[in-house]
């Protein structure tokens, strides 16, 4: 396992990574498949190692544009990550001296960020809005939204999606991996509750697949938007709020059918990797 070299800390809404800056590849390895799963699985360790909910690797491809590997905590490659990407956009633009807008390579495709003052928004493409499904803690089971945004997402409303500013989803149980349909989600799910708190105001916790419960999740919470819009019937054109419990984030969904996620993103530490 790789030992000696830098890391960053960033957060996006409190969804957590450790950044590893490798422009040319000569740290982790050439290939946009060749970080070790062990060495993700130590750096995200919240007692042994640095702790992240996952890992930013940092390459830049032949092409000069930036490739976001992006790893959950337990090692396993993910396509995409809406915090992620904003916290890596951050990351270039205070380390590697980009300016926005920003092109980056993730395995959902390439993206566009802007990086305005404190916000950071990021352009997620196309929503697919795939169907219905269930998800399911213990004997309780919900029918869900089937959404892909890059990687997929069950979104589950409850208590009938009525408006209930008071209710926190305290009392859910998200210890373990909510239950799917592997037919419908072979390579598993991320999965996200939602109540309403107002006219175009939502919240949510997400269950992420590779990485269980986490404070935020931004691709979590433009399915939840997109879902939401649909049921509300009104569709592209629309913004909400989302507040996850980390934070809150912005949900555009435009005219043009495109997804923009907006929020903060900020690098909290630096240093060296010694294990």
């Amino acid at each position: 396992m790789t030992s000696g070299f830098a890391f960053l800390k960033g957060h996006g809404t409190h969804n957590d990574f450790v950044v590893l800056p490798d422009p040319d590849g000569s740290i982790h390895g050439s290939g946009q498949e060749d970080l070790d799963p062990e060495l993700v699985r130590a750096l995200c360790d919240r007692r042994g190692g640095i702790g992240a909910d996952g890992v930013l690797r940092a390459l830049r491809g032949d092409d000069g544009i930036w490739f976001m590997d992006y790893r959950n905590a337990d090692g396993s490659v993910a396509e995409m990550c809406g915090n992620g990407i904003r916290v890596f956009a951050r990351y270039l633009a205070d380390y590697q001296g980009e300016t926005s807008p920003l092109a980056i390579d993730t395995r959902a495709g390439r993206k566009t960020v802007i990086i305005d003052g404190d916000v950071i928004t990021a352009d997620l493409g196309s929503p697919e809005v795939l169907g219905e499904a269930k998800i399911a803690i213990g004997s309780q089971v919900w029918p869900a939204t089937h959404i892909n945004l890059g990687n997929p997402h069950a979104v589950a409303f409850l208590d009938g999606f009525g408006s209930d500013p008071n209710n926190d989803l305290s009392d859910l149980d998200l210890s373990n991996s909510p239950e799917h349909d592997q037919t419908i989600f072979p390579e598993g799910v991320n999965a996200e509750f939602v109540v309403r708190r107002g006219e175009r105001h939502l919240a949510m916790r997400v269950y992420e697949r590779g990485s269980g419960e986490t404070r935020s999740c931004g691709t979590g919470a433009c399915a939840v938007m997109v879902a939401a819009a649909i049921a509300d019937g009104v569709g592209p054109g629309s913004s909400y709020r989302v507040d996850v419990p980390g934070g809150t984030l912005r949900i555009t969904w435009t005219d043009d059918d495109r997804v923009l996620l907006a929020g903060p993103a900020v690098l909290v530490a630096s240093g060296n990797w010694l294990a």
